[in-house]
């Protein structure tokens, strides 16, 4: 298509769907294809794109649509950025759901939630944000205590819904100074637990052993001792356990129940028997003179000690968020005006001239303008050897210099760095559920109000029924169920396993988006594979080159000229080819792309060229019998071929070679090993694809598609029942990502993942994908033994409570050991989610047993 004789017009654009300077690449790709001189320059803080090209309205607006970037209305240059639009730009790395929200030009908003206790308050909070005006979608982490949000909705309105359900709300606007806000508030609650505990148990187990010892009946000089002991009873109530029974009240206003309101009804009715039986004991029959003063001082007492145990580890499932948070500097050495000066971070401004000293992290992304060092980038990639950086390089936030000093450019500040685009990402995963916490979610609804109905019967069933003294049995066996049914522990079965298992990710260098394809990973049975820059280094470098016809710097100034602007591997190869050999690049007309198999253009004086794949030329009518003996060679050594004709003759054949990744042969073996079915789809001729296929061990591979044949292939192996993963580099294997049932995107460079992908790999070895695989079922592993847990927990406990065995044992559960099951079971449920911190790969283990011998034989 020729633009050339067309004059260049500037035009400009709402982009709702540009979020980083990734999104401005991919879309300046899309309309230099078109348009191969055209200038693009976006602003993502405004979503505002300027485009300098021959293209016109309909044209431009239609290779955006095709790019995935909708424009929205036309904007004019005097334009202001519309405030509706996204007003806290984050990654688009934040999640599927994420990614299609701020498409739409909903914001995000978090908010840190205060007096929720059990899954019953997750759900009424959920239940008051999406019931507000302008609300798309809210979640609630009941492990962070934090929601997010999505939708129109300004932060007042959220902050009153979340009032208006007996909560409270306050609006996170930077998430590191709001992690260090709950950890201090956690760290106070947790001395506040353990003080109101000690002050429980002080005066309940001296009065538990003094049953022994001295237990008065409700009578004379007995009658004032209760007393006494039913005031402290009900300081310990009113002090440290003040915050059941305010939150109980605070639901029962709002027609709600929560585990509060089950404590406090529990141990709220022990104590009123217990004094009720002391104000008119001579007047009440013996066998009513039961005292329960001591149960409620103990099941305050142990509950609260299980509170302060369960918010100790709990503060530890956050690690890998606070590690992220802690790796961005707070201020910068800012070059301005000839001056340097130490500006807060939020100061710095995408183009500033930055200094770096050696052994300093790196505040902001950039690129190198002056200096060499080696920096250290394990933080972000997991790779250990530092790289290597000199003028012209790019550099990440979070990052530390080794000992040279650097002048950079900032090219990404704020969110939009590579370092917040991660944290975003890790931040909305560990917010986000698995579809197996789905049930407790349903459960845990209905469960206070069914646990309340189950005491009612209870009492009714022993006042009845039950064996003498039935007042005594009726309330024992109600306080029991009241006190040992734990919706706390349904609540925290799945968030804190999420939580952990997306930090376990991160730190292995695997980006989770979402709690859905954390759990689909872990079913996967299948295991798609592109070759360039997945199998390989995706550095490949010309190797052969033959000239068919005509002299050699001709055909490479044709190469030149149709390969220039192109990020395509391949033509980065040929291009680094010509540059070698000091040709330039000749004047061409009428340049076209063909999807899946080059390009076309014309020569200045009206020669056809064609410069691509075997198929290209084919269709094309070209004669390829002159280089079919070269090429059947080249393929023989696993060369990719490039084929060159003008005006219908073939006239070049080059020979690509790109290395496979050092490790990839190991990792396909490790990947098999976990059960997986290994097959690499590819664009490259069926010689090259079984050569490859053979050297690292793949049995089955489809070579010579095209892109919509990736998707194809995929969607026919699904047909046959498997779930199948997708590793591509996310740009022509969009479409294979978004269709395989989790896509694992190679991040390297300035983007940190693809928006078709599911999971994202920060480093490009495939070892990251077993990674990534065995960590999600290590997770959804322990997801399970925790709603196992907390289930079985409940359907075999509160039967137990009513009393079922007492026909057998002659004997009923103690409100005591209620109170201690129901502490305990929350606590085994965090504990077992806090195992995943020290799980280890098959590799890990494979290392540190290969350590473990190799200190034997030098001990030996």
């Amino acid at each position: 298509m020729s633009h050339d004789n067309t004059p260049h017009q500037q035009l400009t654009r709402t982009v709702p769907g540009m979020n980083c300077q990734g999104c401005v690449k991919r879309m300046r790709e899309a309309i230099q294809t078109l348009d191969n001189n055209a200038e693009v320059i976006g602003t993502p803080a405004e979503k505002h794109l300027d485009v300098t090209t021959t293209l016109d309205d309909a044209q431009l607006d239609q290779a955006l649509k095709d790019a995935g970037y909708p424009p929205g209305d036309v904007a004019t240059a005097d334009d202001e950025p519309d405030s509706a639009v996204d007003t806290q730009p984050s990654a688009q790395t934040t999640g599927s759901q994420a990614a299609d929200h701020k498409a739409s030009g909903n914001q995000q908003t978090r908010l840190a939630i205060s007096g929720m206790s059990c899954a019953s308050c997750v759900k009424s909070v959920q239940k008051a944000l999406e019931k507000t005006p302008g609300v798309e979608t809210a979640s609630v982490n009941f492990g962070t205590h934090t929601a997010q949000v999505f939708g129109q909705a300004d932060s007042q309105a959220l902050m009153d819904a979340v009032d208006s359900a007996g909560y409270s709300a306050e609006p996170i606007v930077d998430m590191r100074e709001a992690e260090n806000t709950r950890a201090e508030q956690e760290a106070r609650q947790y001395k506040q637990r353990l003080k109101g505990s000690a002050y429980a148990l002080a005066l309940a187990l001296p009065l538990m052993l003094s049953m022994f010892v001295y237990h008065p009946h409700p009578v004379g000089g007995g009658r004032l001792f209760w007393l006494v002991i039913g005031l402290l009873t009900l300081a310990v109530m009113a002090f440290p356990g003040r915050h059941f029974f305010v939150n109980a009240w605070k639901n029962f206003k709002h027609h709600q129940a929560n585990m509060d309101t089950l404590v406090a009804m529990g141990t709220g009715t022990a104590w009123l028997y217990s004094m009720t039986v002391v104000a008119f004991a001579p007047w009440l029959p013996e066998v009513a003179h039961g005292i329960y003063f001591e149960a409620s001082a103990m099941v305050i007492g142990l509950i609260l000690l299980g509170n302060a145990m369960e918010l100790k580890a709990r503060g530890r499932t956050s690690d890998a968020l606070k590690r992220l948070l802690d790796l961005q500097s707070r201020t910068a050495r800012v070059i301005r005006d000839g001056e340097e000066q130490e500006v807060e971070i939020d100061a710095v401004r995408s183009g500033d001239h930055i200094r770096v000293r050696p052994g300093e992290r790196l505040p902001v992304d950039g690129e190198v303008l002056e200096g060499t060092s080696h920096i250290d980038e394990s933080m972000l990639t997991g790779e250990p050897v530092p790289v290597k950086k000199a003028t012209g390089d790019e550099v990440s936030a979070g990052t530390v210099n080794g000992k040279g000093g650097l002048v950079y450019q900032a090219t990404r500040v704020g969110a939009d760095t590579r370092l917040g685009q991660i944290t975003e990402q890790v931040a909305n995963a560990q917010n986000s559920r698995p579809p197996i916490g789905e049930l407790a979610d349903r459960v845990s609804s209905i469960f206070v109000p069914s646990v309340m109905i189950i005491a009612v019967l209870t009492a009714l069933v022993w006042f009845n029924l039950g064996a003498e003294p039935r007042v005594i049995h009726m309330l024992v066996t109600a306080t029991t169920v009241l006190i040992i049914a734990c919706p706390c522990a349904l609540g925290l079965a799945t968030p804190i396993s999420t939580m952990i298992g997306v930090g376990k990710a991160a730190e292995h260098g695997v980006l989770v988006r979402n709690g859905d394809a954390l759990q689909t990973a872990s079913k996967l049975t299948t295991l798609v594979v592109d070759k360039t820059g997945t199998l390989t280094e995706g550095k490949p470098s010309v190797t052969e080159a033959h000239t068919l016809q005509g002299d050699e710097a001709t055909a490479l100034s044709y190469v030149m000229a149709l390969e220039r602007g192109s990020e395509h591997p391949l033509a980065a190869a040929l291009t680094a080819h010509g540059e070698d050999a000091n040709i330039q690049a000749a004047e061409i007309t009428d340049f076209d792309s063909v999807t899946g198999g080059g390009v076309k253009a014309e020569t200045s004086d009206g020669k056809a060229l064609l410069l691509g794949n075997a198929r290209l030329l084919e269709n094309a009518g070209i004669d390829l019998t002159d280089g079919q003996d070269t090429a059947r060679e080249l393929e023989d050594k696993a060369r990719t071929l490039v084929y060159l004709a003008v005006d219908g003759q073939l006239t070049a054949l080059f020979g690509i070679s790109d290395p496979l990744r050092q490790d990839t042969r190991a990792a396909i073996e490790r990947l098999q090993g976990d059960g997986l079915k290994v097959v690499m789809l590819t664009g490259d001729n069926q010689h090259t694809a079984a050569a490859i296929a053979r050297e690292v061990g793949i049995d089955d591979y489809r070579a010579g598609l095209l892109p919509e044949d990736k998707h194809a292939e995929i969607e026919r192996l699904q047909k046959e029942g498997e779930v199948v993963g997708m590793v591509g580099d996310g740009i022509n294997d969009a479409p294979a990502l978004a269709r395989a049932n989790v896509g694992f995107a190679i991040g390297q460079g300035t983007d940190v993942a693809i928006e078709s992908a599911g999971m994202t790999l920060m480093r490009g070895s495939l070892h990251g994908v077993a990674d990534a695989i065995e960590i999600s079922q290590a997770t959804l592993r322990n997801i399970k033994q925790n709603l196992v847990g907390a289930f079985g927990y409940n359907v075999l406990c509160i039967p137990i409570a009513a009393g079922v065995f007492y026909p057998l044992t002659g004997m009923l559960l103690s409100p005591m050991i209620a109170g201690a099951a129901m502490s305990l079971s929350s606590i085994t449920v965090v504990s077992n989610a806090n195992r995943l911190r020290l799980w280890k790969t098959q590799r890990q283990n494979a290392a540190h047993h290969s350590d473990t011998l190799t200190t034997q034989e030098q001990h030996a």
